[in-house]
This record gives C-alpha cells, structure tokens and sequence, in this order.
C-alpha cells in the first residue's frame, strides 16, 4: 500500500484571486525536511520570524482552485481566518500520528463528531476512517 502523501482541504471562506474568483478547495502534500530548512534561509523569514509559515505554506500547498501556482503571495493574501485553518491543517497531516481528524459539532443540532481530514468521511470510534455503517 502506497504513502499517502497529499491531503485535500476546503477553506473556510477562500482565496479571492485576481479575476474576483473565490478559490477554496486545494491540496497540501506532507513537509519535508527541506521544506521545514529552506524558509530559514530566506530574508523575510530571519527579519521577521512570523513569517515562517508563510514561506512554509507556499512550498507545501500545492494547489488551490484554479491557480496555476501557488506563491508567497497567494499565502500572504489568504483572510487570517484561512491562513489559520492552513496552519493546524499542515499541523495536523505532519505531526499527528494516524490520520488527520477534526471534532466539530453540528451547528444545528449540537452533536459532536470527528471527521477524517484526509477523506471527509465520518470517523466512529473503531472506523479510523472509513464511512460509518
């Protein structure tokens, strides 16, 4: 069986692109060691270490929407609210072992539920996973 090694996402609001396009949906592939390394080197980063996730991002986000490229500046013009949601994203997927999940409840109904980051599905106790049924 094959690492997986890429994780789809949805943004909670999204990227408004140049065009007024709102992009939301996209894929993170897991950080290597480079990816962790490079970012120190680079002048944003040492004068302002805050900027380090920024730098991070832009090399593990792979796509988003419709965009041909991510960059620095796709990141830096992400709402807080995403670039948030990117960052316990890429905490999840390369720091947790097992697969990345989120416990959220329903804004309806209040019931509370893990849902597997990687897949989307609803994670029972025991399914680690798969599809509950």
């Amino acid at each position: 069986m094959a690492m997986k090694t890429e994780f789809r996402f949805r943004l909670p609001r999204g990227f408004v692109d140049g065009d007024g396009n709102v992009q939301r949906d996209g894929v993170m592939r897991l950080a290597t060691a480079r990816d962790e390394i490079v970012p120190l080197q680079d002048y944003r980063v040492q004068s302002n270490r805050a900027y380090l996730v920024i730098v991070l991002l832009s090399r593990v986000v792979t796509k988003l929407g419709d965009l041909e490229r991510i960059t620095v500046e796709t990141i830096e013009n992400l709402f807080s609210t995403d670039l948030a949601y990117l960052q316990e994203f890429y905490r999840k997927i390369n720091e947790e072992q097992g697969t990345p999940k989120h416990h959220v409840a329903c804004p309806k109904c209040a019931h509370e539920f893990d849902i597997d980051m990687a897949t989307g599905a609803l994670i029972t106790e025991g399914s680690e996973g798969r599809p509950p049924g």
